[in-house]
């Protein structure tokens, strides 16, 4: 047998291309019914059928017969274990239509994987073992189908051999599944009922459910309409509006300059008036570039480099866009996140947001609202966990252009990066800009300089840090004294008193923890934008919640002190008698005893108060504070 398109080779003709999707509950016969596809469409090479008959007499799982779920299913430890761990894509077509077949995992842990699959996904076929009806994960995969914008669904209703091929089993799992559909705000599902280890009504409709007169899943699969415009290359053109990411400025010599990147959504033409965002300039397209020659018209999917009429800076990240449809830019909006990662998602920290060739940095800015997928409801939730979804609120440091995801799945959808390892931690979909994404920050009328002037020194935080008992208050409140003598205007921002009134809803979790610090920073960079010399006393165990801080201020106006006290000289002092407490079990979470603390790597101040007193650690503070607000340039030295 010489198929004219074999299944596992390249994708086939581009016309009338469908990607789907296959999903369900671990052994629900995803990839049985994959292989019974290829094998009763007659796709497969004769060599590729004796393989996997070899591979079902070694296996043992298919009791003698052919095991067609090893067409699928090709890494080693899915064999072996007769499981789906990765996504499998198969590419085949048939003298209607062309497919590339996305096999995702059924197991919980492996959710990440079926979002992975689903994201470039046009139709999904969600398997329902009939003997076991709408599970857990049926419920999860059908929420990831909704939440990816996936609007045509196959509800496979397979392994109804098990149930003796009974209609009334098969239309009370078709009503829940509609019932579910309906409540994901999807539309009606189009029900099959199969066997696809017994080939019913998978390519050929078979004698065991006369009482069934729809399509089998082949013969729908060939006729559906996905509802999806398409570009020239078959992509589907989720948005009319152009959008062209720029991923790289090419310019080999000093007579070419182009900038390539892939179309996500609409036409472009030479000729074509195309706005560039940011900067909101407008040119025209003078050349579509290609390896293959220039082209005529790009849609969707196609990978080009384009010239332009007009020598503008451009770069990546830039998009090129309709002139009268550009994206949204927000620095806040809600998304709906899919978490991919071991480490939970702690609210307030850092991470990297990754969307075409944009990547800023961001960090979730409210509680999430974490979803049952039993329930399909949602409620606040202190972390996500490995395959939780949940909705959340994110704060980029630049304006991110976007699309809401409806409307566009590319510009619409990013990735979130753990910034330590570099590891994805996420997958998102954009909703909307909040409210919040429309305040412009007012700027005042007096200048920095101005205020020196005025106050006769310049405004520097002083970040003070270190275990409980290890001496920042009172190495705050001396220098306070000292500057204040010496007629600098200098106030003491203590966590203590913050706890009493701006942060008396936080607790001590990692995640309480790092708002304390977030809001604490906000106050000490609004006070150092009026000129003061703040001297703030945070144990802020967490270095990245420092930088953060950090970052909040002008170049040269921010000095960390590493007030360094060992433990057992801090438990020693105990002025609080927290540590006492610890030890007792009364309290939890205190930082040094049951809580990390980590140590600055380069803090400009490295006060050891075991072997200094006060009145010459304070000193020597405060004549590094003078060097800084009182000499040209002081506040510009590193660590010493």
């Amino acid at each position: 047998m010489a198929p004219a398109e074999a299944a596992g080779g390249g994708p086939g003709p581009r016309h009338d291309l469908l990607r789907l999707l296959t999903c369900g509950s671990v052994d629900d016969g995803k990839s049985t019914l994959i292989g019974r596809l290829l094998h009763d469409s007659d796709l497969l090479y004769d060599d590729h059928l004796a393989a996997v008959r070899k591979d079902s007499a070694a296996s043992g799982h298919a009791g003698g017969q052919v095991d067609l779920a090893l067409l699928a299913d090709g890494l080693k430890a899915e064999r072996e274990q007769g499981i789906t761990i990765d996504v499998a894509h198969l590419y085949f077509s048939t003298p209607r239509r062309s497919f590339i077949i996305a096999d995702a995992p059924g197991h919980e842990q492996y959710t990440r994987n079926m979002a992975t699959g689903a994201s470039t996904a046009d139709l999904a076929v969600i398997l329902v073992d009939a003997a076991k009806g709408v599970t857990t994960q049926t419920r999860r995969h059908s929420v990831i189908v909704s939440l990816l914008g996936i609007k045509a669904v196959v509800m496979a209703i397979n392994k109804m051999d098990l149930v003796g091929y009974a209609e009334d089993r098969f239309d009370a799992i078709a009503a829940e599944a509609s019932d579910l559909a309906g409540a994901l705000g999807l539309p009606a599902p189009v029900c099959i009922p199969a066997s696809a280890l017994h080939g019913d009504c998978i390519v050929e409709q078979g004698a065991s459910m006369p009482w069934y007169d729809g399509p089998c899943v082949m013969e729908h699969l060939e006729q559906v309409d996905v509802g999806r415009a398409a570009g020239p290359d078959g992509a589907p053109e989720h948005l009319e509006a152009l959008r062209l990411p720029v991923q790289l400025v090419i310019r080999p010599d000093q007579s070419f300059r182009g900038y390539a990147g892939t179309i996500c959504s609409g036409t472009l033409r030479p000729g074509d008036d195309v706005r560039v965002e940011p900067s909101g300039l407008i040119t025209t397209v003078e050349r579509i570039v290609t390896f293959d020659g220039d082209l005529d018209a790009a849609g969707p999917g196609r990978a080009v480099t384009v010239t332009t009429a007009d020598p503008i800076d451009i770069g990546r990240g830039d998009i090129l866009c309709s002139p009268d449809r550009p994206p949204e830019r927000a620095r806040e909006f809600t998304a709906t996140l899919v978490w991919m990662s071991e480490s939970e998602l702690v609210a307030g920290r850092d991470y990297q947001l990754q969307q075409a060739g944009q990547r800023l940095r961001c960090r979730v800015t409210e509680p999430v609202r974490r979803l049952d997928v039993d329930t399909l409801t949602s409620a606040p939730a202190p972390a996500m966990r490995l395959n939780d979804i949940a909705s959340v609120t994110l704060r980029t440091d630049a304006e991110l252009m976007f699309d809401p995801y409806e409307q566009n799945r590319i510009t619409g959808s990013f990735i979130l990066i753990d910034p330590g390892d570099n590891v994805t931690v996420a997958a998102g979909m954009i909703k909307a800009a909040t409210r919040a994404a429309h305040i412009v920050p007012s700027a005042g009328r007096v200048s920095p300089q101005t205020r020196a002037q005025l106050l006769g020194h310049s405004a520097l935080t002083v970040w003070f840090t270190g275990l409980p008992g290890s001496g920042k208050s009172t190495l705050a409140r001396a220098a306070e004294a000292e500057l204040a003598a010496a007629g600098v205007y200098a106030c003491v921002l203590d966590g203590d008193n913050l706890r009493f009134g701006l942060n008396a809803d936080l607790g001590f979790s990692p995640e309480d923890r790092a708002e304390n610090i977030r809001r604490a920073g906000e106050v000490a960079a609004l006070l150092n934008r009026y000129g003061a010399v703040v001297l703030a006393a945070f144990i802020s165990p967490y270095r990245q919640d420092r930088d953060r801080v950090r970052n909040l201020h002008p170049a040269g106006t921010f000095m960390e002190v590493f007030v360094d006290a060992p433990l057992d000289v801090c438990e020693a002092r105990d002025p609080k008698g927290l540590y006492a407490k610890a030890r007792a079990g009364t309290i939890s979470d205190l930082t040094g005893v049951s809580a990390p603390y980590e140590a600055p790597a380069e803090a400009e101040m490295h006060v050891r108060t075991a072997e200094t007193d006060v009145s010459e650690a304070s000193a020597e503070i405060v004549a590094e504070v003078l060097r800084r607000v009182r000499e040209p340039g002081g506040g510009t030295s590193g660590p010493h």
